[in-house]
Parts: structure tokens; sequence; C-alpha cells
């Protein structure tokens, strides 16, 4: 069954906007890279709901099955490209919410 991985990020309002891409894009790329990470989508909150709570930014990753994201999250290549994203947010500014489909 595969698994969706959601990540919400409160982003620093010092950190330029082509920091913040270069950081999503890190992890975009890891897209063909990483065993059963299926698809990428992320950038900044477009909602015009006004419930983000704070958080600017967000992604989703789409997994053939919660294995493949067991495997990734300890895996170097995410957590080289999850440091540029830590960088850049501020103090408990993420959220991490997966569920299977």
């Amino acid at each position: 069954m595969p698994t969706r991985h959601i990540v919400l990020v409160r982003v620093r309002p010092d950190v330029p906007a082509q920091e913040v891409q270069q950081a999503l894009d890190k992890l975009g790329a890891l897209q063909g890279t990483i065993p059963g990470l299926l698809s990428f989508h992320g950038g900044p909150n477009t909602s015009p709901e006004g419930a983000s709570q704070g958080y600017t930014h967000g992604f989703v990753m789409d997994f053939a099955d919660g294995a493949a994201r067991d495997a990734y999250l300890p895996d170097p290549r995410h957590r080289a490209a999850a440091a540029g994203l830590r960088a850049i947010r501020e103090p408990g500014g993420v959220l991490v919410f997966d569920f299977d489909f």
C-alpha cells in the first residue's frame, strides 16, 4: 500500500526565497535516487483560507509503501537534503504527517 509523507515547514522570515527553493529542490532531486520514492511535490503555501498556522512551505512525497519510507528516513542522501531544510526553518517549525492510501 503506498505511503504519503507530508511535511509542513515554518521558514524563517529572513531566508531569501531562492534559498528556500534550493532546499526544496534538493529534496525533490531525491526522486529517482531513493528506492521506492515515487513522487515529490512542494512549494510555498498558497491557500486563501488563512488556516496555515504559520506554516509557509510544504511538500508531499509518495512512497511505494511504508517500508520504502522507513528506509528513506535514515538514508544519508535524505539526511543531507533535509539538513538544508532544517537550516532555514524556525525552531520547532516542522510538522510531519504520513498516511497509507
